[in-house]
């Protein structure tokens, strides 16, 4: 066997001494580091990785939008799938809320004392799980939603629709998330916070042009937008526009904390409404899923609905 050389150990364990400290503690590490400093990083280094992963879970989610349904009520004598009672949603608002790049919903009617499948699904469970609700046209609102008796019989309205849209409304607005009423949708608003009701435009306001007639979303009027409308802001467009209109109902007093956004020109019906108390609770009396995106004709809607999903985005949570 031959000696070591005692100088090449030396060599080695100072080799060792210059990769490690005394207490064995790699050298990259700051010489007062301690063991709660350093997980104190550690935590920190973890937390923004999993912030950051949620951030992009966040913007990467499509979001979550409810859309009230519909109702079609059984008539007498009907026979087969007609006489149940359908909830339904016409195709053209699901696909304008579709068209970037949204998943739509149809929130149904609840009820927990059903006798054949009862449940504990609420509308809050809805309001809370969905990140917007759309409240799409049909049936004119009841008179009796708004403390009146109908003049006439076939302007009595869906009162059962009421109260459910109703019940969903508040339970968005009250989960601090945007709403945004179509037609009825627009009236319905009006009359939750307290505001009332044209009847029929043509003989509560008979100096009023027609706003309805039979040819449905091809009949169209001007619309006006008054100062500091910040609808259009949102449309950017000029003073007036065209916009088609389907209403025998219309807006007669404004609800409390509600603010005129748009008017029909030149009658000054009111076409568009706000609600001030809330980032984005508003109702159009037009139907803006029958306008064509980027059209030239007709008011180019799509700044509204980005303006509706963009506060979506932002109170999701």
């Amino acid at each position: 066997m031959t000696a070591k050389d005692p100088r090449q150990q030396d060599r080695r364990e100072g080799d060792r001494s210059h990769s490690r400290r005394k207490d064995d503690t790699p050298r990259y590490l700051d010489p007062g580091e301690t063991i709660f400093s350093l997980w104190g990083r550690v935590l920190v280094a973890r937390y923004r990785r999993l912030a950051a992963a949620a951030t992009r879970h966040i913007v990467q989610r499509p979001l979550h939008i409810g859309v009230s349904a519909r109702i079609y009520h059984p008539e007498a004598g009907a026979t087969g799938l007609r006489s149940k009672n359908l909830q339904y949603l016409e195709e053209s608002i699901a696909q304008w809320v579709m068209s970037r790049d949204v998943l739509v919903f149809m929130i149904p009617t609840v009820n927990t004392s059903g006798l054949l499948h009862p449940s504990n699904i609420r509308l809050r469970d809805y309001a809370k799980h969905l990140d917007g609700l759309v409240l799409q046209g049909g049936a004119d609102v009841s008179p009796h939603s708004y403390a009146e008796t109908p003049t006439r019989p076939e302007w009595s309205g869906d009162r059962a629709r009421d109260m459910y849209e109703l019940e969903l409304l508040h339970e968005f607005v009250e989960a601090g998330k945007p709403v945004l009423g179509i037609c009825r949708g627009c009236q319905l608003l009006n009359v939750a916070f307290g505001g009332t009701l044209y009847q029929d435009i043509a003989t509560d306001v008979p100096t009023a042009h027609p706003h309805v007639n039979d040819d449905y979303d091809q009949h169209r009027h001007e619309i006006s937008f008054p100062p500091g409308s910040s609808l259009h802001s949102m449309v950017q467009g000029p003073p007036r526009a065209l916009v088609n209109s389907i209403h025998h109902q219309a807006v007669k007093t404004l609800g409390k904390d509600m603010q005129v956004e748009a008017l029909s020109y030149p009658d000054n019906v009111i076409e568009a409404i706000r609600y001030q108390r809330a980032p984005f609770v508003m109702g159009l009396q037009w139907h803006p899923e029958f306008h064509r995106a980027g059209g030239v004709e007709l008011l180019d809607c799509t700044g509204i609905l980005d303006s509706f999903l963009r506060a979506a985005r932002e109170t999701r949570f």
